[in-house]
């Protein structure tokens, strides 16, 4: 079946014209700078990186309404939700632990360090106050610094972005709006203001389907900069979120828990640009703050963070980059928990060093080496390094890696109820191959093999009695694809994941399926008394796996699921409807929990 659809698509792609993609996801006139710019934190030497980017018409065109909607059109990435839109969920990148995935806001960490593990929560990522998605897939510890084990993912929130009021979504079960503000003023502020709110009722444990559970969503994001002289520039952003939602604690029993859920982030910098160089500085403040209550208890779950960072990019000449810097991270915790009857404090400080450089060895040939050295409070000094050889045959371009990472302990599994101070660093080696062929200017194909092994995983003990380094140790081995047609009026992009997630004895790890694949078709059509209108179709194959459930192993079935979206522009406004699960397939995403079954959400963007 997949093979049908490749030579179906490539044979009625490939006699098309190319469209410009600027122009596919333009909206009233927006500059293709504008739509397309890449943050200033991308790296200074990015051949090494394997990375997707979704630009803010990109996610618009999809209909999408979480980041997840957004980061499931990337090949090499699984993900769970417990329960609906709003729910707690995770990622797993290429096979990793949920945890080996780094979550940056404008190149800055924001993991939350009150997890028990570090994890970020992608349930509670709405996309309207998020211009831009960034994914860099694999090991990139080098480049970002601790737990960028399976990869890294940067939300840009301070592009420029056209003045908006949204409906994003509207159904009986689902609504969401958003409102979006930009003004220069006369002395050369770019202000920018995004304020969102989303709101679901969902049911969440499908052994107890009938129990109404629900998600109140609000963001807020505010961005001020301004050039003060032509090459220096000021940047400040303010980041706020608050969840309040209901979950079931398990799928077994009706035992319902509230959790409010708040944070905000403040970034301030400078930012100087040369001829051959940029140098940035930045300042970093974020605050969590959760609480959860169950049966007249209160668990409470603080974290502050505070990262000062430095870096230089620059180009020698056309034969040669370099850059280096350094990032100093001091966290702080406190966790008062009356279900386990504790009340714990503590802190960490983690200083990185960082550098890199890249050589072009003559013109078809490029080495590049990335380092970094993280000198941790309790673990001491943690090397990671990163290297990448890339060669261009023609049409072709190949690329060889080889790096290393790391994941330190939170603070939590540091300093919790049932913390240990001795754990070390989880750290993994990685091997990569990557290849990619140029059919024509419209057709791309790109794949990559890649072996990660794992070794001193942080996991609880059987009696759950403290955190200790686990063994045996995992390996993660997998083949992840991508091709993309562009022809006229239309774009087609298929991704394709095979892979093993297995520890030393054979065992597969928890909610990794062995395949997943998906196809995103775009289309421009015209019906001849209503206009144009914007088509995109959305299938996702999701396999079979198994999922731990804290007492046994469950066998999770396989599922397609199908979204729709259909866009107007409607006088220079944008009308949408937004079909989710359009089969209604019934599944469970991990197990014992229901997920969405067929949905229908109308939405409306004023555009002013």
């Amino acid at each position: 079946m997949i093979l049908r659809i490749l030579v179906l698509s490539f044979l009625f792609v490939t006699g098309a014209k190319a469209l410009e993609t600027c122009k596919w996801y333009n909206v009233k006139g927006i500059p293709c700078t504008t739509i397309s710019k890449t943050s200033n934190t991308s790296l200074y030497n990015s051949e090494g990186i394997n990375k997707k980017i979704f630009t803010k018409q990109q996610i618009i065109e999809t209909g999408a309404t979480t980041v997840i909607d957004v980061l499931k059109k990337v090949s090499g990435l699984d993900f769970y939700q417990s329960g609906q839109k709003g729910q707690q969920a995770a990622i797993f990148m290429r096979g990793s632990e949920s945890n080996h995935t780094l979550v940056l806001l404008n190149g800055i960490a924001i993991n939350d360090q009150s997890a028990t593990n570090g994890l970020h929560d992608f349930g509670q990522d709405f996309i309207q106050t998020i211009q831009q998605v960034e994914v860099y897939k694999g090991s990139n510890g080098a480049h970002f610094g601790p737990d960028a084990i399976g990869g890294a993912i940067n939300f840009i929130t301070d592009i420029d972005y056209i003045n908006s009021y949204s409906v994003n979504g509207f159904s009986p079960i689902n609504n969401s709006l958003s409102y979006n503000k930009t003004e220069i003023t006369d002395n050369g502020w770019h202000l920018n203001f995004n304020g969102a709110t989303n709101q679901s009722k969902t049911d969440s444990a499908i052994a107890n389907g009938h129990e109404s559970d629900g998600v109140k969503n609000y963001q807020i994001n505010l961005n001020a900069n301004n050039w003060l002289r032509d090459n220096l520039k000021l940047k400040s952003t303010f980041y706020y979120r608050d969840t309040k939602s209901d979950y079931d604690k398990s799928a077994t029993k009706e035992e319902s828990v509230t959790s409010d859920n708040k944070m905000y982030v403040l970034q301030a910098g400078l930012e100087k640009v040369g001829q051959d160089f940029q140098d940035d500085i930045i300042f970093h403040y974020q605050n969590y703050d959760r609480k959860y209550y169950e049966q007249g208890k209160k668990d409470k779950y603080y974290s502050e963070s505070f990262v000062a960072k430095a870096e230089r990019k620059a180009v020698l000449d056309n034969k040669l980059s370099y850059g280096f810097g350094g990032e100093y991270k001091y966290d702080w915790g406190h966790y008062e928990t009356k279900t386990f009857s504790s009340q714990t404090r503590g802190n960490l400080a983690n200083l990185g060093i960082f550098a890199n450089i890249g050589y072009r060895l003559n013109k078809n040939q490029l080495l590049s080496f990335h380092g970094r050295n993280d000198d941790h409070k309790e673990t001491g000094g943690n090397k990671t390094y990163k290297v990448n050889f890339t060669q261009f045959l023609g049409p072709f371009k190949l690329r060889a890696t080889h790096s290393t990472g790391l994941k330190n302990a939170s603070l939590y599994e540091l300093y919790g109820n049932i913390g240990q101070r001795s754990i070390n660093p989880e750290k993994s080696e990685t091997n990569e191959l990557y290849g990619e062929y140029n059919f024509s200017e419209n057709v791309k194909f790109s794949s990559t093999a890649y072996r990660t092994r794992m070794k001193d995983r942080i996991k609880i003990k059987s009696d759950w009695s403290a955190y200790e380094n686990k063994v045996p140790d995992t390996t993660q081995e997998g083949l992840e694809s991508d091709i993309t047609f562009l022809g006229k009026d239309q774009y087609i992009s298929i991704v394709s994941h095979f892979a093993k997630s297995r520890t030393d004895t054979g065992g597969p790890n928890s909610r990794r399926p062995d395949l997943s694949y998906g196809i995103d078709y775009s289309k421009k059509f015209n019906l001849s008394k209503y206009g144009q209108f914007d088509l995109n179709l959305n299938h996702r194959f999701i396999g079979d796996h198994i999922d731990w459930t804290g007492s046994k192993n469950e066998f999770v079935k396989s599922v397609d699921l199908v979204d729709m979206s259909i866009r107007k522009n409607w006088y220079g406004n944008i009308i949408s409807l937004n079909f989710t699960n359009l089969l209604n397939e019934r599944y469970e995403k991990p197990a014992t929990y229901s997920q969405d079954g067929r949905m229908l959400r109308i939405g409306f963007k004023k555009l002013y």
